[in-house]
């Protein structure tokens, strides 16, 4: 079943990835974003929205002419692109098991990072996995 959301307008929203454009410049491609066929209305997830906005605030008012993979700087929008690949469809077991995956390559790059006593590294990869916490999935 995929992942839905209710729309103001009454109906549901499939959640997929799609591109943002900001400033008529730039392309954030594979943002996790809920879509109503029915009105047209798209709402980023909110699991990734704040993480947007400090993206774009990033770029500035006057960004260069461009575009980001977001699903390669936001570990849960890689995590459903993986899934995407995967099975085709955002389907909740594909997920789970996408995000699953993820979740063990950061422990072991955690556990490497903490043999080299690297803490910047460690600092990042919690940082991924925070990206991941419950809070974040739907």
């Amino acid at each position: 079943m995929p992942l839905l959301k209710r729309c103001t307008c009454g109906e549901e929203m499939n959640l997929g990835l799609r591109t943002v454009i900001f400033a008529k410049k730039v392309n954030i491609n594979n943002v996790p974003v809920y879509h109503c066929p029915v009105c047209g209305r798209n709402d980023v997830f909110p699991g990734v929205k704040e993480d947007v906005g400090k993206l774009v605030g990033q770029l500035g008012a006057r960004p260069a002419p461009g575009s980001i993979p977001f699903d390669q700087v936001h570990e849960w929008a890689g995590v459903l692109s993986q899934a995407l690949h995967d099975s085709e469809s955002l389907q909740a077991a594909a997920i789970a098991k996408a995000a699953e995956a993820r979740i063990d390559q950061l422990l072991d790059l955690l556990l490497i990072a903490s043999s080299l006593e690297d803490e910047v590294w460690m600092d990042e990869i919690h940082t991924r996995l925070s990206q991941l916490s419950a809070r974040n999935v739907p």
